[in-house]
């Protein structure tokens, strides 16, 4: 008797360390080799810059609370850098990847193992290459589940299913970008839009690699979902099928239920798809929204198929399209954007700044400056675009802001950002008055305190002409409070934040000629850069930096850097 009491005791102690040894934090390693390769699955051949000869590439998979080890080796003939987005890296910025904000790029021939350090993320994140436009074929998922012993805010579903939005060019990327810098226009607009790398059969070229992705009746699929394109927010669907989004941007949201999504560049979307319809093949489609009805954009539809497993009478025709927004429908974009909802539960709490220390308000704007190339440039009356943010076209170093920062090194950057525009007028007017079109140049960064309660208003402007603009901060997430149409009302629109169950997420669309809202608290001390996730807004300057000091303790400070930190 006491020997088998004996024995039980043993059992269960072995039990709960095991349970420990798992529920601790794991490390995980990959190794990434950034190469060009040649690539003949869309309609025609060209070397492009892959990650272990993929496109897109590979998926990165952790549990909540990992550290990933990825080993970038640049075996490429161009610089590279690699950002995992959505990952707030406590007190590590080292590794975040933006090209000369962070780090100096990795050179062709040498390597850097970034330390990925993830915290509170759970969900569907994505990594990308942040230099240059090099991330137009160097993408691909990092999904963080949760830690082992705790589940989905949701019935767990059958199976996840990869679903990255994209779009392709027949030229090789850079020329597209240098092209386009060289004229100061608008971009090349791409020759087709992906789904999982592929355009979809309603291009006759790609018809025999259409994604496909099988399904069993009756059974729920978790869709991760990211935008990987670079110019456009898309709308997405599946014929017949009701999509229920349960997160963004690794946080879980309360259940939205919806025909279609609204999704921008960097955004990320967990959405459940309950294989509930009659036996057959459905396209999923996307296509892309434009707010411009003046700029030029890719106009065609990519597809997947969901096909049925069983055996059934497939229809002899071609599957339907789901129906989804006019392409302009700004109320439709907006109106997706604005149904976000965080979970707010017991597992999955919120903690909304609620006494702010530093208010922020910044306007984005497009801009125009003179040309210099033989007088005439290919943007509005001969001019060559620029962006801002409070009227500051970012003038990018040739050297890191964070090594600047941490070694105390000066004529780097300047921290003389504004907390307003330079000047107050109506922002969102038509016919503005073109003396507005000129920007100031810099090199500015906004500093705060640790533990500093933000509260950052992005007002959009119709300066050369109005656009939508997904705004991502890196290394912080922040809660989605308001948002509207029209110029922001410093009294009124406030009575009207949701302090309740805002969005928390890192990249938010500020609506055409409208407003938006966010707050965070400045508690991962580094240097964080902020953009437009449109690259062509990126090369035109609408960028800054947050540098966010360190606090008093030990646990509040930055941490040093790594040994094999690339050098410029």
């Amino acid at each position: 008797m006491k020997t088998a009491m004996n024995m039980h005791v043993l059992v269960l102690g072995l039990l709960v360390i095991l349970g420990f040894i798992q529920s601790k934090a794991a490390l995980v390693r990959y190794t990434f080799v950034v190469q060009e390769n040649n690539y003949t699955r869309l309609c025609s051949s060209k070397n492009i810059l892959t990650v272990n000869g993929q496109y897109p590439g590979p998926t990165i998979s952790a549990r909540r609370g990992d550290t990933v080890i990825v080993d970038v080796i640049n075996q490429a003939t161009q610089n590279i850098t690699i950002h995992w987005h959505g990952v707030k890296l406590p007190r590590y910025p080292w590794s975040d990847g933006p090209e000369f904000i962070t780090q100096c790029p990795i050179q062709p021939g040498t390597r850097f193992s970034q330390k990925i350090i993830l915290s509170d993320e759970e969900g569907t994140l994505w990594w990308h290459a942040h230099s240059d436009w090099s991330r137009a074929t160097v993408h691909g998922l990092l999904v963080v589940s949760p830690k082992v012993g705790t589940n989905f805010p949701f019935p767990k579903p059958h199976a996840e299913v990869p679903v990255i939005l994209g779009d392709w060019w027949k030229n090789d990327i850079q020329t597209v970008m240098e092209d386009f810098l060289r004229r100061g226009g608008d971009p090349a607009i791409s020759d087709a839009l992906t789904i999982n790398g592929q355009p979809g059969d309603r291009y006759n070229c790609s018809r025999p690699g259409t994604s496909i992705v099988n399904v069993d009746q009756g059974k729920t699929y978790l869709l991760r979902m990211v935008n990987a394109a670079m110019n456009n927010i898309m709308f997405f669907g599946i014929a017949n099928h009701q999509l229920t989004v349960v997160g963004t941007d690794g946080a879980y949201t309360k259940p939205l239920k919806s025909n279609y999504v609204a999704i921008s560049p960097g955004q990320t979307l967990d959405i459940l798809l309950e294989a509930n319809q009659p036996q057959n093949r459905y396209y999923m489609a996307a296509k892309f929204y434009s707010s411009n009805p003046a700029s030029q954009f890719d106009n065609t539809t990519t597809t997947a198929i969901i096909k049925y497993n069983g055996n059934y009478t497939q229809s002899p025709s071609e599957p339907n399209l789901p129906v989804l927004p006019a392409f302009n429908d700004r109320n439709a974009s907006a109106g997706f954007t604005s149904s976000l909802r965080s979970l707010a539960s017991r597992d999955h709490p919120i903690d909304v700044p609620l006494k702010i220390t530093r208010k922020l308000f910044y306007t984005l704007s497009i801009n125009t400056l003179p040309c210099a190339i033989n007088g005439t440039c290919a943007g509005p009356r001969g001019r060559r675009f620029r962006a801002s943010i409070n009227n500051i076209t970012f003038d990018t170093p040739r050297t890191s802001i964070l090594g600047a920062y941490y070694r105390g090194m000066n004529g780097v950057y300047g921290d003389d950002f504004p907390d307003d525009p330079p000047f107050t007028f109506n922002y969102t007017a038509n016919n503005l008055n073109a003396s507005l079109q000129t920007p100031m140049n810099g090199t500015e960064v906004k500093v705060l305190k640790y533990n500093d309660t933000v509260e950052l208003v992005f007002q959009g402007t119709n300066v050369v002409s109005g656009i939508d603009h997904p705004m991502h901060l890196h290394g912080y997430s922040f809660y989605v409070v308001g948002s509207g149409f029209g110029n922001f009302d410093r009294q009124r629109d406030p009575l009207n934040y949701n302090l309740v169950d805002p969005p928390l997420q890192q990249t938010i669309a500020v609506p055409q000629n409208g407003w938006t809202a966010i707050r965070f608290r400045a508690n991962n001390p580094g240097v964080w850069f902020m953009h437009c996730h449109f690259e062509r807004h990126v090369s035109w300057g609408m960028e800054m930096v947050f540098i966010v000091r360190n606090g008093k303790n030990p646990d509040a400070r930055m941490l040093p850097p790594p040994r094999d930190m690339p050098k410029c």
